[in-house]
Parts: C-alpha cells; sequence; structure tokens
C-alpha cells in the first residue's frame, strides 16, 4: 500500500495543480452577480462559492480515492499492472523465485523462469539468490580426467580450467606442457593487438595525389577487411573510396591520371610458411575481400596471387565508372610530399577481433599480428609479429614459459602455447580493469549457434559454452568459456596432439566441454 501511495502521489499533485485555474475561474464566477438582480442581504453563514469550492475539492478527493483503490489511474492500466504484478510476486517462481503465499483467484500466473544464457562475470543462476562456490577441483579432476583419456585423444594433451572472477585454478593436467595449439593461437593475438592499440583504433586506406608528377597513389593501410562488394555491411569499402576520389579529382579538373599503388606498409615475406593455401592469402597491406575468388566473407577458397594488384585493378574499374581515366596500376610509393585526396577506415579494432575469433580468420590474425609489430617499433612481417605478440604478452604479466610464436594465426606448426596460457589470457580478457580487452570474450563462437561452433553442440551445451577452436593434421584443439549450473563462468582450454580421427578428437573434446556446463 504504501509503494502504490507514492506512485499514486505524483499524479494527484499534478491533477490539483491541473485543476487549480478552473477552480479558481469558478469561483470568481459564482461570486459575480447578474446585473439586473437585485441585492440582497448577504448572509454572515457559509457563502455559496465556499459550497462550490468545497464540492470540487470533496469530489476531486473522491475520484482520487476512487482510482487509488480501483484504478486504473491512466490509459495504459498501469495501476492494473501494479495490481498484477503484486499478485504474481505472491506466487512461486517467474522471476521472483523463492515467495510463498496464496495470489487472488484469477490473477494472471507469472512467466516461468529461464537459466542465463551466456552470462557475465560473477552471474547467478537465478535472478534472486546467493552466488554459490565455484565447482571443487576434487569433483573436477573426477568428471574430466576420463573423458580426457578417451582414445581419441591418445596423444599428448593438456587442460585447465579457472574460475574467471576468481583467477583461481580448479584444474590441470600437465597445464604447463608447451604443445601445438592451432588457431586457438589467434586469442593471443587478439590481447596482443587489443593491448598494444586499443579497441578503438582503426585502419584507414587512402588515396594520394603527388604534386609534382600527377600520379594518384592508392596506399593500402593493411585493413583485411577492406571490401569491394557493393554492399560494404559497415566495412570499409574501395568502392567509397573511389568515389570520394573521383569527386576530389573532379574538383581539381582531373579526368585521367595514372595510378598506382602502395603497399610498404607491411614488410618480409607475404607468403606463409605453409605455402599457398586456401586458409590464407599472400599477406599484403592492401588487399579486397582477402583476395577471395568466390564473393564468400569466411572459410577456407582459392586466393588470388597479388591481393594487392587485384585491389588495384577493381579501384581502377571503379574510378573509370565515376569518369576518370586511369593507367594499367603497377607498384610505388606515396611521397610525404602527397596531398591525401579521400580516406576511408575499418570499424574498431574490437570488431576485427571478434570477426577474426569467430569466423577463426587467419588474414586478420595476420594482418593484426603486423600491426602490433608495428605499434611496438618492429617490422611489419612474420617474425616481427610473432615477437611483438610474445614482447605484449610478457608486459601484461602472463605465464610464458614454454610459448614459441611463429605467426598470428596459429597455421605454423612450431607454435607452441600451454593451457595454463590460454586460461590466463581468457582470465585477463575478463578482468573489470581491462575492458578494452572484453572483445576477446565476445568474440568466441557461441555453441551451437555462431562461427565455428554453429553446428556442435546441438545436444548439449548449445548457449552456455563459448570457445575458440583449433584444427591442423593431428591436432586439436579447444579453448574457451563455459557456464556452469550455478552461474560460475569458467575459461578453460584442452590441447590434443597426435590425434588420428579429427572429428572423434573434436568430440572428445565437446564433451568435456558440456561437461564443464553440467
Amino acid at each position: 500500500m504504501v509503494r502504490i501511495a507514492n506512485a499514486v502521489r505524483p499524479r494527484l499533485a499534478s491533477a490539483v495543480t491541473a485543476a487549480g485555474p478552473r477552480l479558481a475561474r469558478l469561483t470568481r464566477a459564482v461570486r459575480v452577480r447578474p446585473a439586473h438582480l437585485p441585492r440582497l442581504p448577504r448572509p454572515r453563514t457559509v457563502r455559496t462559492w465556499q459550497y462550490t469550492a468545497g464540492a470540487a475539492t470533496a469530489g476531486l478527493a473522491l475520484a482520487a480515492g476512487v482510482v487509488t483503490v480501483a484504478g486504473p489511474w491512466d490509459a495504459n492500466g498501469q495501476r492494473t499492472a501494479e495490481r498484477d504484478r503484486v499478485a504474481a510476486l505472491e506466487r512461486s517462481g517467474g522471476a521472483d523465485h523463492g515467495r510463498s503465499g496464496t495470489a487472488r483467484a484469477g490473477a494472471p500466473r507469472p512467466a516461468p523462469s529461464a537459466a542465463p544464457v551466456l552470462a557475465g562475470l560473477g552471474g547467478t543462476a537465478s535472478a534472486v539468490g546467493t552466488k554459490k562456490a565455484a565447482p571443487a577441483p576434487k569433483d573436477l579432476s573426477g568428471l574430466l580426467g576420463p573423458l580426457l583419456d578417451a582414445p581419441a585423444l591418445h596423444g599428448p594433451h593438456a587442460a585447465a580450467v579457472v574460475d574467471v572472477t576468481t583467477g583461481a585454478r580448479l584444474y590441470g593436467a600437465d597445464a604447463g606442457q608447451a604443445l601445438t595449439p592451432a588457431s586457438t593461437t589467434k586469442i593471443a593475438t587478439a590481447v596482443a593487438a587489443l593491448s598494444a592499440l586499443g579497441p578503438d583504433h582503426r585502419l584507414t586506406t587512402r588515396t594520394a595525389l603527388e604534386p609534382d608528377t600527377r600520379e594518384l597513389v592508392l596506399v593500402g593501410g593493411g585493413d583485411p577487411t577492406l571490401t569491394a562488394h557493393t554492399r560494404a555491411d559497415g566495412w570499409a569499402s574501395l568502392r567509397a573510396l573511389a568515389a570520394d576520389t573521383a569527386e576530389a579529382l573532379g574538383r581539381r579538373g582531373i579526368h585521367k591520371i595514372t595510378l598506382s599503388y602502395d603497399t610498404t606498409l607491411f614488410t618480409g615475406p607475404a607468403l606463409h610458411p605453409i605455402g599457398v593455401n586456401d586458409n590464407l592469402a599472400p599477406v599484403s597491406a592492401l588487399t579486397a575481400d582477402e583476395g577471395r575468388t568466390d564473393g564468400s566473407a569466411s572459410g577456407p577458397v582459392t586466393r588470388v596471387g597479388d591481393p594487392a594488384a587485384d585491389a588495384a585493378a577493381r579501384f581502377a574499374g571503379f574510378l573509370k565508372d565515376a569518369g576518370i581515366t586511369t593507367t594499367s596500376p603497377g607498384p610505388s610509393k606515396a611521397s610525404t610530399r602527397a596531398e591525401n585526396l579521400a580516406t576511408v577506415s575499418s570499424p574498431p579494432l574490437s570488431a576485427l577481433v571478434e570477426r577474426m575469433l569467430t569466423n577463426s580468420d587467419n588474414d586478420i590474425a595476420e594482418a593484426l599480428a603486423r600491426h602490433t609489430a608495428l605499434a611496438g617499433g618492429q617490422p611489419a612481417s612474420f617474425d616481427g609479429g610473432a615477437e611483438a605478440i610474445a614482447t605484449q604478452l610478457r608486459k601484461l604479466g602472463l605465464p610464458m614459459a614454454g610459448a614459441a610464436f611463429h605467426d598470428g594465426s596459429g597455421l605454423d606448426r612450431d607454435d607452441r602455447l600451454t593451457a595454463d596460457l590460454l586460461t590466463a589470457l581468457l582470465v585477463k580478457a575478463g578482468d573489470p580493469h581491462r575492458p578494452g580487452l572484453r572483445p576477446v570474450l565476445t568474440g568466441l563462437p557461441v555453441a551451437g549457434f555462431t562461427g565455428t561452433l554453429s553446428t556442435r553442440y546441438t545436444d548439449g551445451a548449445a548457449g552456455v559454452v563459448r570457445a575458440k577452436t583449433g584444427t591442423l593434421t593431428g591436432v586439436n584443439t579447444l579453448a574457451g568459456t563455459v557456464v556452469d549450473v550455478n552461474g560460475r563462468l569458467l575459461a578453460f582450454a584442452f590441447l590434443a596432439s597426435d590425434t588420428t580421427n579429427a572429428l572423434e578428437a573434436q568430440a572428445a573434446l565437446d564433451k568435456a566441454a558440456t561437461a564443464l556446463a553440467g
């Protein structure tokens, strides 16, 4: 009743305020004597206008009382909704657990409860309740030990489970053994890039006009998400850059020009040590749609041999459509005297990291490794990127014993990571004092829903496991987070080498993650 009275009071005050002017006018009208009526002796008792004012006030109070008791007090049924909510609170279930009492007959039934999906740090399993303790190490050992000793994982394997909220390790099996991580390497690349550049950093592609030679240079900014598609979907558009460049040239009266392209931001070999591979284009500071030849946005596909030349040729075509004729583009380098004509920028680094992790995008991973190197003053090459990643992780105080980086994607079989390091990376990403690292967690594929986990976990922990997958011939890894039945967010890492059946090994790791969810 106190809550209802507090809710009514503002509306009652508002009603009284609104009625005030009308009441005053009514009072004045009653007090005016018509001119044709004789003046009568004024009685000394209660006056007519006082009766009127009193009646009006009493009526207003009565109306307010009726609204308070019966409701609703406005057109949207708020009073009725409040009454129904009170009735629901008297029942058990719904969003308010543990309440008891008998609800009035005919009251709406409360909605059934649902456990949290992808709960945040420190979440609980119910809307009302006390956070329960993390799983006991002994219980986890008895649970995970047999699952990770499955025949499909007969070779060297390692595992770790950590409470993300406290950082306490709850389970470890050879957690300090360095094994081939495959694509779980991208978790390390993501943490390093975000630490070095910040989540709001953007990658810019530009055009520059040389003042002496009147040469137009397309300058690659190392944006692996630059797209030539008609619909850019929020990514930097090569078509938009061409349109803006053509407009700038038109204002200068230029309709024919020499075109070249600049890829000097990155150095070293463009081809990964694995050689030509459908999983990764030659790494270049200038590329459109990752050099894909089929219009896809993710997954393995045949790539063009020279992504920069391909992007420049497309750019020339877009300029031609806009009325600018160019020569056949060739490599060059923009001078410091060149005038910038137009630019397009990628979404923030946080979005690139999420796309990289969700789709296990090798092209983005290698580009981010090079940008991490540039931020640290190192060469933007495979070697420079690998060293820059390790340097950033050491700065964060992470357990680097046994770790070895040779690329940013995890395609190199000489990469080595430990389960301890992978779980430490995930815990660091969940640190409330480091919100800039949170895209590492939000970018992890969701079991049964997104990215490389979209077709997995359909029979168990869909929605409560988020993890980065890793697969090479003879290597299967999985590292991510899971929400257990008590609402605790756990970080885990499972690495297996010398596997002989990829599907069986993958299923064994999924079963272990599902067990954590239970």
